[in-house]
């Protein structure tokens, strides 16, 4: 895993948050939620090649 990808979900995670709490402060938690939802679908999207790989490999590790 690069090093480049956790500062990625870190940014992504700081900037989620403060979206999330000006959008709920000016009482749009639908559009906050939202928010919150494509970031973790965006985060998902990043990482899911890297679970797919551990799992391949657990799999060759065992000879399942």
């Amino acid at each position: 895993m690069e090093v480049s990808l956790i500062f990625k979900i870190a940014a992504v995670g700081i900037l989620i948050t403060i979206l999330g709490q000006v959008l709920k402060h000016s009482g749009r938690e639908e559009h906050a939620f939202l928010i919150s939802l494509s970031g973790l679908i965006l985060v998902l999207g990043w990482i899911l090649p890297y679970i797919y790989d551990l799992f391949m490999m657990i799999q060759e590790l065992f000879q399942l």
